[in-house]
């Protein structure tokens, strides 16, 4: 009898433990996705009056004002992307001309907002422009004058 009440009483305590282990785990884990999510992910550091280049998994780049919150969402702002146009008539390769051309987001067909949500997960970087690059200035030209016709 006594063996047996000593073998209940490993029993508890071994259970006791593995509630202990198991619900560490669960702790360990949460919080591990939940500070490596906000880790990996673009950060609050970006300055509002910088513009930043969103590069997705899907080979497209946006502009705008980033922000980031504290879901699996950021927030795209005050959206352009580049869009590249091909000559109608074929050429040669070499002497093909592409001309490229900065978009508003929101002069589309469909008319959306200009605002974007962007899953974190698509997301595979993002850097803050330079006042002087040919991005940045184009913005602003199109800030100040409006679409190049």
């Amino acid at each position: 009898m006594a063996g047996e009440e000593y073998t209940m009483k490993n029993k508890w305590l071994l259970y006791g433990i593995y509630v202990i282990i198991i619900a560490l785990l669960v702790y360990v884990g949460w919080s591990t996705k939940l500070f490596g999510l906000i880790k990996t992910t673009p950060t609050g550091n970006s300055k509002d009056a910088e513009w930043q280049a969103v590069f997705l998994t899907n080979g497209q780049v946006y502009f705008g004002k980033f922000s980031q919150g504290m879901g699996q969402y950021g927030t795209l702002k005050n959206i352009y992307y580049l869009q590249v146009q091909k000559a109608v008539q074929p050429a040669d390769q070499a002497t093909q001309d592409q001309k490229v051309t900065l978009v508003k987001l929101g002069n589309e067909l469909h008319a959306p907002m200009d605002e974007m949500k962007i899953n974190r997960d698509q997301i595979l970087f993002y850097e803050n422009l330079k006042k002087d690059g040919k991005v940045v200035q184009a913005i602003d030209s199109y800030i100040k004058n409006g679409p190049t016709k």
